[in-house]
């Protein structure tokens, strides 16, 4: 089994005047990287190869994160969450570097 994200815990010390000090750990996901293996910006699809390898993404030009005409380039860097889709692993909030 592979984990297609990681996440990061952060420790704050929070202190309250009735019960004194306690610790609170707060969970960040990271986002995964990867590079855009081919899109099709007339059909508005594409898929997205993995940093580190794992199955492509499917990339749906509705979760890119851009103004204007949404689409992406092969070879082209980006950042993104990934999903369970109904086909298989799914990238969300995609953000072009």
């Amino acid at each position: 089994m592979r984990l297609t994200g990681m996440f990061l815990l952060q420790a704050h010390y929070l202190f309250s005047g009735i019960s004194g000090w306690g610790l609170c750990l707060q969970k960040e996901k990271v986002m995964a990287q990867g590079t855009v293996k081919w899109f099709n910006a007339e059909k508005g699809f594409g898929f997205i190869a993995q940093d580190g390898g794992g199955p492509d993404v499917f990339a749906h030009y509705s979760n890119i994160q851009t103004q204007g005409f949404r689409e992406l380039q092969e070879g082209q860097r980006v950042s993104f969450d990934v999903t369970q889709g109904q086909k298989g692993p799914q990238a969300e909030n995609i953000v072009p570097a």
